[in-house]
C-alpha cells in the first residue's frame, strides 16, 4: 500500500465507491485508470473491482446492465455514463487462450489483481487505502518496464492477445518488455493463431497509431507478425538495392510511418503501401532492384490483409485505392496538380501527399530534398484551389444531367459530355458556368 500518493478520481467514480463502502464493501478503482494517473495521463475510462458480488452490486444501484454476471460484471449506469464495476475473483482454466471456463469470486483484492496481465495494470486505489501494488508496478513505471504479473507463459497461455498487448504497451508508453517477458512472448506466440481477427486488429491499429509505431519491428523479433501479419515478416526480408534506398523494405515502412501524421487511413496506407514489393522484386544485370507493378500487386494483397482483419468496407477501399495511386508522380504545375485532384478527388489528395512524404523520407537523400519541395508546392497548389472553390468533380461542374437532357442529350452520351465537361474545367477553372458550357457543348461531344 502507498498512502503517499493521492490521485485523482472523478465524482462519478467516487460516488460509486461510496455507495459501495457505505455498504459495507470494499471497492476501488483499478487497472489501466490507477496506472494513467501515476503517469500524469489522462484515463480512457474507469473500473471498478469491489468484493460485492453482481446480485449485490444489483440491488445498491438503481440502474445496471448484466454485462457479464457469471463473470463478475455488472455495468452501473450512473449519470448517464457507464462503469462496469466487476466482483474480485480468481480465473479458472483457460479453455481458448483468451477466456476462463469459469470464474470463482474472492474476498481477497490481492487474489483478483493476481490474474491481471502486467504489473503496471495490477494496480488498485482509492483515497482511504491509496495505491495497492502487491507486484512492484510503480517501480517498473519508473523504470520504464513492462512485466507480466508473476510467471509470463502462464499469463499467456491463459489470454494469447497479451502477447501482442506487451508489445502495444511497449508503443503506446515507450516502455522496454522485461527479459523474462519477451522471452515468453517468443515461446507462447504461436497461440495467437487462436485469437480473433478483430481483437488482432485493434492491438495492430494501437502500435501503429502510437508514437513509436517502430515497435512493430519488436513485434517481428519476437514471432508474433509471423502469425498476424506475415505479410510484413516478407517486407522485413526484402532488400531494396538501389541508390534511392537505405533500408530493407519493412525498416522503409517504419521509417516513413514515423513520419506520418497520427491519422488511420494514413498510418494504415503506409504500413501497406509497398506490401508488394516482396513479389515484385527483380534484379537487373547491374546488380539493380526494380519493382515494377509493385502498387498493382499491393493493392490486392492490401485488399486480402485488410479484409481478413475485419476493417470495415469504407477503410479497405480507401487505404487500398492510395496504395494504388501512392506512387504515381505529378508535376508540381498548375495543370497537372489539378488533373492530379482530379484523378485522386480532392478528399483523398491530402492523404496522397501525406502518404508521398512519408514515403520520400524513409528513403535515401539522392532526390529527397527535391521532392519534398515539390510535395510542399503541391500542397500549396491544392490548398488554394479548394480554397478559391475550383471545380473538381461532377458534384461542381455548373452543368447538370437534367441541362443536358433538356437539349435532347440522352443515354451514355450525357455521361460522356458531362465528363469531357469536367475535364476541361480542371484546366480551365475560370470557365466553369453554365452559359459557357452550355453554349459550347457541342465542343464536348
Amino acid at each position: 500500500m502507498n498512502t503517499n500518493i493521492k490521485l485523482t478520481i472523478p465524482k462519478d467514480v467516487r460516488e460509486i465507491l461510496a455507495v459501495l463502502n457505505l455498504n459495507g464493501y470494499e471497492a476501488y478503482m483499478v487497472g489501466g485508470c490507477v496506472r494513467d494517473e501515476l503517469l500524469g495521463r489522462k484515463p480512457n475510462d474507469y473500473d471498478i473491482t469491489t468484493s460485492a458480488e453482481p446480485l449485490e452490486v444489483k440491488k445498491l444501484f438503481p440502474k445496471t446492465i448484466d454485462t457479464g454476471l457469471k463473470h463478475g460484471t455488472v455495468t452501473v449506469r450512473w449519470n448517464d455514463q457507464n462503469y462496469e464495476v466487476t466482483t474480485y475473483r480468481i480465473d479458472g482454466e483457460y479453455f481458448d487462450n483468451r477466456h476462463p471456463k469459469e470464474v470463482t469470486f474472492t474476498k481477497s483484492l490481492e487474489e483478483d489483481l493476481k490474474r491481471r496481465d502486467f504489473t503496471i495494470n495490477a494496480f488498485a486505489y482509492n483515497d482511504t487505502t491509496g495505491v495497492v501494488d502487491y507486484f512492484n508496478g510503480i517501480q517498473d513505471l519508473n523504470d520504464h518496464v513492462i512485466r507480466a504479473v508473476g510467471d509470463p507463459n502462464k499469463r499467456f497461455s491463459e489470454d494469447a492477445l497479451r502477447i501482442l498487448r506487451a508489445v502495444r504497451f511497449s508503443a503506446q508508453l515507450n516502455f522496454m518488455i522485461d527479459d523474462k517477458t519477451k522471452l515468453a512472448c517468443k515461446e507462447e506466440a504461436y497461440r495467437l493463431k487462436n485469437i480473433s481477427e478483430e481483437r488482432i486488429r485493434d492491438e495492430i491499429v494501437k502500435i501503429i497509431m502510437s508514437d513509436h509505431p517502430e515497435k512493430l519491428i519488436e513485434a517481428y523479433e519476437l514471432g508474433l507478425t509471423k502469425i498476424v501479419l506475415p505479410e510484413f515478416d516478407l517486407m522485413m526480408e526484402t532488400k531494396q538495392e538501389t541508390p534511392y534506398h537505405l533500408y530493407d523494405v519493412g525498416t522503409h515502412t517504419i521509417v516513413a510511418l514515423q513520419n506520418t501524421p497520427k491519422d488511420l487511413i494514413t498510418r494504415l496506407t503506409v504500413l501497406l503501401h509497398d506490401v508488394g514489393k516482396p513479389i515484385t522484386k527483380t534484379i537487373d544485370e547491374t546488380g539493380k532492384a526494380h519493382f515494377f507493378n509493385h502498387a498493382i500487386e499491393g493493392e490486392k494483397i492490401a485488399k486480402s490483409i485488410l479484409r481478413r482483419l475485419k476493417f470495415s468496407n469504407k477503410i479497405v477501399d480507401t487505404v487500398c485505392f492510395l496504395i494504388l495511386h501512392h506512387s504515381d508522380e505529378y508535376i508540381a504545375k498548375p495543370k497537372y496538380v489539378r488533373r492530379a485532384i482530379r484523378k485522386i478527388s480532392p478528399e483523398l489528395f491530402p492523404y496522397y501527399l501525406d502518404v508521398q512524404k512519408a514515403d520520400i523520407l524513409g528513403q535515401s537523400d539522392l532526390t529527397q530534398k527535391e521532392v519534398l519541395k515539390e510535395n510542399a508546392k503541391m500542397r500549396e497548389l491544392y490548398d488554394e484551389y479548394i480554397k478559391d472553390n475550383n471545380c473538381f468533380s461532377l458534384k461542381d461542374l455548373a452543368v447538370k444531367g437534367n441541362d443536358l437532357l433538356a437539349l435532347n442529350i440522352k443515354g451514355k452520351q450525357i455521361g460522356d459530355i458531362l465528363n469531357n465537361m469536367l475535364n476541361f474545367v480542371v484546366d480551365n477553372p475560370d470557365k466553369n458556368t453554365k452559359d459557357f458550357l452550355l453554349n459550347n457543348f457541342e465542343k464536348f461531344k
